[in-house]
């Protein structure tokens, strides 16, 4: 399961009402993983859900920061697990004990509160988009949707499913250039017969506001399956910078 990129933690019937609210949900190598769960959120109304990756060096709350405002927007429940070392298995060519911890906190998430299975994200930022596609890209069974904001590739082990695709990256990109990361991960995805929806925006090695929300919108909106992929390119000002 766990070599080959693989989660074996599935959503469920879940009839209680979990807390709400930010909380730790265990600990890699003595790093914490967080859950945001939306005031809003009731177990007769099964909620989405978007798995969120910190970039290299960052930490699980990073993600959480920049999205809980539009979590409670758009009622989407936020989980972000922490990696063992400073980055994630797959950019250090490792497998097995990050997909561990995902399965772990997905697994207590799925029991403990009432997931729409037709809207289950995975999304990352650096290093963390890298993995999320490439996790999104093992476990299309699970993953409806996958977000990738300024990957810095895609490595495909396995290939289950056709979840939809977000990439966005920023053309000031210093860290992670854009013409040698998303614009070469976009060509791939094309090879594969995916076509991400793609937007490129004016600034560095950061979220935007607005492109954050972009994704957040298209994560709530599109078809849970990719089989009427679109792109698009944008140019955006705004930006709030990423740890």
């Amino acid at each position: 399961m766990a070599r080959r990129g693989r989660i074996s933690a599935r959503p469920r019937t879940v009839d209680k009402t979990g807390p709400v609210g930010l909380q730790a949900v265990g600990s890699a190598g003595g790093r914490d993983s967080y859950l945001y769960v939306p005031a809003r959120y009731r177990a007769a109304r099964p909620s989405p859900l978007m798995l969120l990756l910190h970039g290299s060096g960052g930490h699980a709350h990073h993600g959480v920061d920049v999205l809980q405002q539009l979590a409670d927007e758009f009622g989407v429940i936020l989980v972000a697990p922490a990696s063992v070392d400073y980055s994630w298995e797959v950019v250090l060519s490792r497998h097995g004990t990050d997909v561990a911890v995902v399965d772990r906190v997905l697994e207590y998430v799925f029991a403990t509160y009432s997931v729409d299975p037709t809207r289950i994200a995975i999304a990352g930022f650096s290093d963390g988009g890298s993995h999320a596609l490439a996790l999104g890209m093992a476990n299309g069974d699970l993953f409806t949707h996958v977000v990738a904001f300024s990957p810095g590739f895609v490595l495909i082990h396995e290939e289950v499913g056709q979840p939809r695709v977000f990439i966005a990256h920023g053309t000031r990109d210093e860290i992670q250039p854009i013409f040698a990361c998303s614009r070469r991960v976009v060509a791939q995805l094309e090879g594969m017969g995916l076509l991400p929806e793609y937007v490129e925006f004016e600034a560095g090695h950061r979220i935007p506001e607005d492109i954050a929300r972009r994704a957040v919108a298209w994560f709530r909106e599109a078809p849970e399956s990719a089989l009427e992929p679109a792109s698009s390119r944008a140019s955006e000002s705004r930006s709030l910078p990423e740890g």
